[in-house]
């Protein structure tokens, strides 16, 4: 393929693969279908011109393009607003918090931040609704130059086109993490053959044979190198002797072409050049007026650059790196004198922040006014969810600082930012550079509980539990309740590194707070909250178990509102765990779950949701528990959010599906061993020894509960493995072990005094008992988790009663129970402990039924959560929100739901789910 591109350069050579492969987007897309294309290569390799062929194709559609610039980089959502400015006519066709979301990220409209996730489902819903009219082409040119927001707002919906008639192509040099998985489509050097005649198509003169093959071999079949390099050569040495520096690579090359191509040109034009490289707006009319302050005649400089720039209607060039070519090749001062000039001539209110980075880059030196503008600009930033933009304004106001003490404070607010973009490194760059500044004692506190902060953020190491108890001891005598705050955060911490925790873990936490005076401590929510849990650790369950459960009825009644709520209920459910009291578990997590929800607290939602997910399958109700995992799975995918399986990892023991469970157990085990979280490893190991007890490996299952147990004693996990140890270690002859781990138990059974905790304490006891005692305990057990509508414990309790009633010869009282174990435990989906029950049930003379495990048919995961929201009455924007698609793809998936039930409206929903599990209506 050949033609004209523009500046009338030589458009596409050949590219019949790549243009196949792009033909093929196109017809998709005109179909119904969402598609999305990652053209990947190096500079001048022929992207842009693909895009340009893509539009050529695209006939009937609605075309955007999105041109990432270099120095727009560091203003939130520029790249965005370029793709969405033509369509903000529909924004209100979106739902109210979508819409808020976009107007407050573009600056619109004042607000909280919204998280990039809201801004993310809005721009999907603004797409899909413009595409109701016509197919939509969304061209992304040079991504790897847009600004952060942008870029990861972009992959965000990239990756949830599906039912919508919306085509993605982007552009770029490195796909980097924003785009990682999508399909991308290489671009690489031209053949021989058709870098030849590309070569041939732009000379003016003779070349020599061999320096016509030295050109296409070292310009690697660069499309753009074969062109441009002849550009600023004469035909004195393109005739002979012509060389190129083997040293340089194509980009460099190019450039290096380019550059020729400028010092030809007369000097006000390569002024204008570097006006025009300089602000990345396009604004023609800014460019002139900024010539007329730096006295540059535009008329006269234009028509003489023409060649490389046009000035009409807005500024383009020839190639990025032209633009970069015209910035570069001008002394330093040069490129001050044009900053400032811009600055000047920028509006000061309407567009603040441009003119406050063209002041950072004109001035000479540090200039404190210049930083508290730039400061200023970071603030607006923030306040639209800018936090990467927020950090950028304010490590350049930092260089800018003349005042020590706001130097500080700008680099402690500079690292902040970074730390709420996820940017660890920059941040601890940050802290490096704080530390070598003076600072007071308060500022020292504060750099103190930063680092521990990233640290613990991060999740490198398990020293963020000791860094943080240092800052919490430090910032007693100066910030009464940010200490108490801290030692809450480090005990928080220490539960999650577990057994990795490194100078100070749970136990010195917890000692540490409980000697803070009465006075630190105090009566207050988060006071109570630090006073009740560190209690727990050190003096025990039954010391704690009156405080823990004033938290328990606090947060189980309606006075706490809702910024409390969300601060402080992690710390609430987790008293409610401890008691054993996991109806009211399961339920301050629902409403937890629900809250921020309706908030928009996206990063707590996973972490809520694993813990709710647990919780869910625990309890025996393996739809909904399945239903949670994709949740958060897609949450977390959604957010970015490093949150280990920690409901998808029981949920498979539970299931006992050995292959699958396996994986997952040693998958989970080896990442928390890697990134040094105790707790996701414990969670493991838990997980483990219910899989191997209903595989009958008691060995096994014992080893991991072992395992499992020796975390944070007494504590959660550590706690829930006991009963599954006592098991394993009554089938393996170890009875000292296993009343070790009823002794530990029983500290918090006892303590606790829920049907939950003395059920399992029953259940345990009669596994070291014998005869009508053990009977007797079997019998309580069973009636008190009958009572707790806990089916997965409860049926177990039963099995092991069958089992034991078969060991004492007691056949026909064994079938009674095994049966209705085996068959609870099957309609559960408890395979491996079904199993279990059916092989005991085949030595008492019976052979087991076969029954129907809890399935959802022929449903995927997500199909099934989209059916019984639709169920639950929501209507497709909702649903949309809740799984972060387009409400047109939950239509899509819907009419896949209704195909496979055999069912043709939402009327049926309820009916036809229930007819295949009653778990899914």
């Amino acid at each position: 393929m050949s033609g004209t591109g523009s500046f009338g350069t030589p458009g596409m050579v050949n590219r019949r693969r790549e243009r196949e492969v792009l033909k093929g987007l196109v017809a998709a897309v005109r179909a119904g279908a969402g598609r999305v294309l990652v053209v990947r290569g190096e500079p001048g390799i022929g992207k842009t011109l693909l895009l340009e062929h893509v539009a050529e194709l695209a006939v009937g559609f609605r075309a955007v393009r999105v041109t990432g610039m270099q120095s727009e980089m560091e203003l939130p959502f520029a790249g965005l607003h370029q793709l969405c400015a033509p369509m903000l006519g529909r924004l209100d066709a979106l739902t109210a918090p979508q819409q808020h979301a976009l107007r407050v990220a573009f600056g619109l409209a004042d607000g909280p931040a919204p998280d990039r996730s809201s801004v993310g489902l809005a721009v999907l819903g603004l797409l899909a609704e413009v595409s109701g009219e016509s197919p939509l082409l969304c061209l992304i040119d040079d991504h790897q130059w847009l600004d952060q927001e942008s870029a990861q707002t972009l992959g965000f919906v990239a990756r949830r086109l599906a039912a919508d008639p919306v085509g993605m192509v982007f552009a770029t040099r490195d796909p980097g993490s924003d785009l990682a998985g999508l399909t991308e489509l290489p671009v690489t050097g031209l053949h021989d053959e058709d870098a030849r005649n590309l070569l041939d198509s732009v000379l003016t003169g003779p070349l020599d044979q061999r320096v016509r093959e030295q050109i296409v071999a070292e310009t690697g079949g660069n499309p753009l190198a074969l062109v441009e390099l002849p550009r600023g050569l004469t035909p004195a040495r393109l005739a002979g002797g012509f060389g190129l520096p083997g040293v340089m690579s194509v980009p460099e090359r190019i450039e290096a072409g380019f550059r020729e191509q400028l010092e030809a040109l007369p000097a006000r034009s390569r002024q204008l050049l570097l006006l025009a490289a300089a602000d990345p707006s396009g604004d023609v009319s800014l460019v002139r007026r900024a010539a007329e302050r730096s006295r540059i005649p535009f008329e006269d400089a234009a028509t003489a650059a023409a060649g490389l720039a046009e000035f009409e209607g807005r500024v383009r060039f020839r190639h990025p790196l032209l633009r970069s070519a015209a910035y570069r090749s001008i002394s330093p001062e040069e490129r001050q004198a044009a900053h400032l000039a811009l600055a000047e001539v920028t509006d000061p209110v309407a567009d603040s922040d441009r003119r406050a980075w063209h002041r950072a880059h004109g001035a000479a030196g540090p200039n404190e006014d210049i930083a508290a503008d730039l400061e200023r600009s970071a603030e607006r930033a923030r306040a639209r969810g800018g936090q990467a933009a927020a950090t950028a304004f304010l490590q350049r106001a930092v260089l800018m600082s003349v005042d020590p003490v706001r130097r500080v404070e700008r680099i402690l607010a500079a690292a902040d930012s970074a730390l709420q973009a996820g940017a660890f490194g920059t941040a601890t760059d940050l802290m490096a550079m704080a530390d070598m500044t003076v600072h007071d004692d308060q500022q020292a506190a504060r750099i103190e509980l930063l680092r521990a902060h990233i640290r613990f953020a991060s999740g490198l190491g398990g020293d963020a539990p000791s860094l943080l108890l240092a800052a919490a001891r430090r910032l007693e005598p100066l910030d009464r309740d940010l200490a108490r705050d801290t030692y809450l955060t480090a005990w928080m911490a220490a539960i999650f590194a577990g057994r990795y925790a490194t100078g100070a873990g749970i136990v010195e936490i917890s000692t540490a707070a409980q000697e803070l005076p009465p006075q630190m401590a105090g009566s207050d929510l988060p006071g109570s909250i630090l006073s009740a849990l560190t209690e727990w650790v050190t003096a025990g369950p039954a010391a704690a178990a009156p405080a823990l459960r004033r938290i328990v009825d606090t947060f189980s009644g309606t006075e706490i509102d809702t910024a409390e709520r969300l601060r402080w209920g992690w710390f609430a459910q987790a008293t409610a765990s401890a008691l054993w009291d996991v109806g009211t578990w399961r339920t301050l997590l629902t409403r937890q779950v629900r809250l921020a929800r309706e908030v928009g607290a996206l990063d707590q939602l996973p972490v809520t949701l694993g813990a709710l997910g647990v919780a869910t399958a625990w309890a025996g109700d393996f739809q909904a528990a399945t239903a949670l995992v994709t949740e958060s799975d897609t949450i977390s995918e959604a957010t970015g959010t490093q949150v280990a399986p920690f409901s998808a990892v029981v949920l498979a023991a539970m299931r006992g599906n050995e292959d699958d469970a396996s994986r997952l157990i040693e998958t989970t085990a080896t990442t928390a061993r890697v990134q040094r979280q105790g707790v996701a490893e414990a969670c493991a190991n838990w997980a483990g020894s219910i899989l191997n007890n209903g595989l009958c490996r008691y060995d096994r299952a014992l080893t991991m509960a072992t395992e499992a147990a020796l975390d944070a004693p007494g504590l959660y996990i550590s706690l829930w493995a006991l009963p599954e140890l006592i098991e394993a270690a009554t089938r393996t002859g170890d009875p000292k072990a296993a009343r070790d781990a009823f002794d530990r138990l029983t500290q918090s059974t006892q303590a606790a005094r829920t049907d939950l905790g003395l059920g399992i304490e029953a259940r345990s006891r009669a596994l070291l008992s014998a005869g009508p005692e053990a009977e007797k305990l079997y019998r309580e057990a069973i009636d008190r988790l009958g009572r707790t509508g806990m089916r997965a414990d409860f049926a177990r309790a039963r099995l092991l009663f069958g089992e034991w009633l078969r060991r004492e010869n007691r056949r026909q009282d064994a079938r009674t129970e095994l049966r209705a174990a085996h068959d609870l435990l099957s309609a559960i989906g408890m395979t491996a402990f079904a199993e279990r029950a059916g092989r005991e049930l085949l030595a008492c003379g019976e052979r087991a039924r076969k029954r129907t495990v809890e399935s959802g048919g022929t449903l995927t995961d997500q199909e099934a959560l989209i059916a019984r929201l639709a169920a639950d009455g929501r209507t497709n924007p909702d649903i949309a929100e809740h799984m972060f698609i387009s409400a047109r793809t939950v239509e899509w998936h819907l009419r896949k739901v209704f195909a496979k039930l055999g069912i043709g409206s939402r009327r049926e929903l309820k009916a036809a789910l229930a007819a295949i599990d009653p778990g899914l209506e």
